[in-house]
C-alpha cells in the first residue's frame, strides 16, 4: 500500500459501488464522505484491520441513506436487493471481494475513457476519479481555470451515467487504450513532479499509476506500447530519491547515481528491449523509455551517448511531433553540436502559444544560454521561469540559478 493509504483504497471502494449500484456522480459523493469520515476518525482510534471493508461500509451506507430518501428509488433498491442473493449483500465492515473484483479499478479505468467523452474529458475524469486528483490540481495541468475543469467532470459524469460496468469487448479496447495510457503518462507525471506545492514529488500518485500500468500490461501482455509506457515510469521513477536533498531540487547532471534504484532500472531496460525487439510499430512511449534508458545506464553524465539520444529525440519527434519534444531535442543538440546550435532550435518554439507562457521554455533557454556565457540573459530567464512555475522546489533551484549568474556577458 502507499504511504497515505486513502489514495490506493478510494478508487478500489469507487469501482465496487459502482459495479453494485451504477452512478458514477453518486458513487463518487458516498466515497468522499467516507475519506472525510476516514480521515477524522483514524486519526483518533488508528487505521483499522480491514481499511478497506471500513471505507466500503460507510460509503455504502451513505449511499443506501441518499437511495432511500428518494421513494422512487427506494422501490427500485428493495426490488435488487430481493434479487441479490445474501452472500453478495453488504454487511458492516465488510470487504466483500467476490471473484471479479480483482480488476475493479482498471474496469473503473476504462470506465473513464468511454469513447463517448472527448480525450480532454476522459483524462479529466480519469485523473478525479481514479488517480485522485483534485479538481485545482487537474485544471492547473490542462492549463484551465479551475471552474472550467469542475464542468468538464461534470458533464462526463454526467455522459458516463448509464454506461455498463464491464471491461469493453476485446474489439473495443483498443479504441480506449490511447486514452488510458494517455492518463496514465499524466497521472505519473504529476507524481514525479507535482505541478503545485512545497513538495517537488508526489511519490503515492506516482506508484499508482506504475501499479495501473502494470494492470493494464498483465491485461494487454503483448501490446509493446504499454510496455514501453511502464519501462518509461519505471525508468524514471528508479531517480526519485536523488531528485532532491534536504527538500532542494537537484537537476539529473548533478544527482548522485548511486542513490537510484537499480533494480527498477534493470526491470525498465528489459522491458523496453522487449518491446523495441518485438515491436513492428515504434511508438512515443517506446522511445521516450528508450531515452531514459540511456541516460539511465550511463556510469556518470559525461558518459552519457548524448547522439544516441538525439537521434532517439528524432525519431520521436516524427512519430509524436510535439513541442515538449522539441524542447528536450534542443538540449541534445546544444549537447552534441554546442549550445548555439541547441538555441537556434528553440527558436521556431518561440511562437508556439502551447509553450508561450511555460516555465520549461525559458528555464531551458536560460541553461543553455549559460553554457553559452551569455549569463545576464540566463539570468533574465532563469527569472521568468521561476515566476512563472506554481512548484516551489523548482521556483527556488530556478531562483539559485538565476543568483549564479552574476557576470554581466
Amino acid at each position: 500500500m502507499t504511504d497515505d493509504p486513502l489514495r490506493e483504497l478510494a478508487p478500489q471502494v469507487l469501482a465496487i459501488l459502482m459495479r453494485r449500484y451504477g452512478g458514477l456522480d453518486t458513487c463518487e459523493d458516498a466515497v468522499q464522505e467516507a475519506l472525510l469520515a476516514a480521515a477524522t476518525q483514524w486519526g483518533e482510534t488508528g487505521v483499522p484491520d480491514n481499511p478497506r471493508g471500513w471505507l466500503l461500509t460507510v460509503a455504502t451506507r451513505r449511499l443506501t441513506d441518499w437511495m432511500r430518501s428518494d421513494s422512487a428509488r427506494r422501490r427500485r433498491e428493495d426490488e435488487d436487493l430481493l434479487a441479490t442473493p445474501a452472500t453478495q449483500r453488504v454487511a458492516p465492515g465488510a470487504d466483500e471481494r467476490g471473484p471479479g473484483d480483482a480488476d475493479d479499478t482498471l474496469t473503473l479505468l476504462f470506465l473513464c475513457c468511454h469513447p463517448s467523452l472527448s480525450v480532454p474529458s476522459q483524462t479529466a475524469l480519469t485523473l478525479r476519479a481514479v488517480g485522485g486528483l483534485t479538481t485545482a490540481e487537474i485544471a492547473k495541468a490542462f492549463f484551465v481555470p479551475e471552474a472550467t475543469m469542475a464542468q468538464r467532470i461534470s458533464r462526463a459524469k454526467q455522459k458516463v451515467k448509464g454506461a455498463r460496468f464491464s471491461l469493453p469487448p476485446e474489439e473495443e479496447r483498443d479504441e480506449r487504450l490511447n486514452a488510458v495510457l494517455h492518463v496514465l503518462y499524466l497521472m505519473f507525471n504529476e507524481g514525479y513532479t507535482a505541478t503545485a506545492g512545497p513538495d517537488l514529488r508526489r511519490d503515492d500518485l506516482a506508484a499508482e499509476a506504475i501499479r495501473l500500468t502494470r494492470l493494464v500490461r498483465r491485461l494487454l501482455p503483448s501490446d509493446w506500447e504499454v510496455a514501453g509506457l511502464l519501462a518509461l515510469m519505471l525508468l524514471t521513477h528508479a531517480r526519485r530519491f536523488a531528485r532532491t536533498v534536504d527538500g532542494e531540487l537537484v537537476p539529473l547532471s548533478e544527482q548522485d547515481r548511486s542513490r537510484w534504484d537499480r533494480a527498477m532500472i534493470e526491470e525498465g531496460v528489459a522491458l523496453v528491449s522487449e518491446a523495441l525487439a518485438k515491436t513492428t510499430r515504434l511508438g512515443a512511449y517506446q522511445l521516450q523509455a528508450a531515452i531514459a534508458a540511456v541516460h539511465d545506464e550511463a556510469a556518470s553524465d559525461d558518459e552519457t551517448d548524448w547522439p544516441q539520444v538525439l537521434a532517439l529525440y528524432g525519431l520521436l519527434e516524427r512519430v509524436a511531433p510535439n513541442p515538449m519534444v522539441t524542447l528536450n531535442k534542443a538540449v541534445a543538440v546544444a549537447m552534441t553540436s554546442g549550445p548555439r546550435a541547441g538555441l537556434e532550435l528553440l527558436e521556431s518554439l518561440a511562437g508556439d502559444p502551447r509553450l508561450a507562457k511555460h516555465h520549461r521554455l525559458h528555464a531551458v533557454r536560460a541553461h543553455l544560454l549559460e553554457r553559452a556565457g551569455e549569463t545576464a540573459e540566463a539570468r533574465k530567464e532563469y527569472q521568468l521561469a521561476a515566476k512563472r512555475t506554481t512548484s516551489l522546489p523548482e521556483q527556488r533551484y530556478l531562483q539559485r540559478r538565476a543568483a549564479r549568474c552574476t557576470t554581466p556577458s
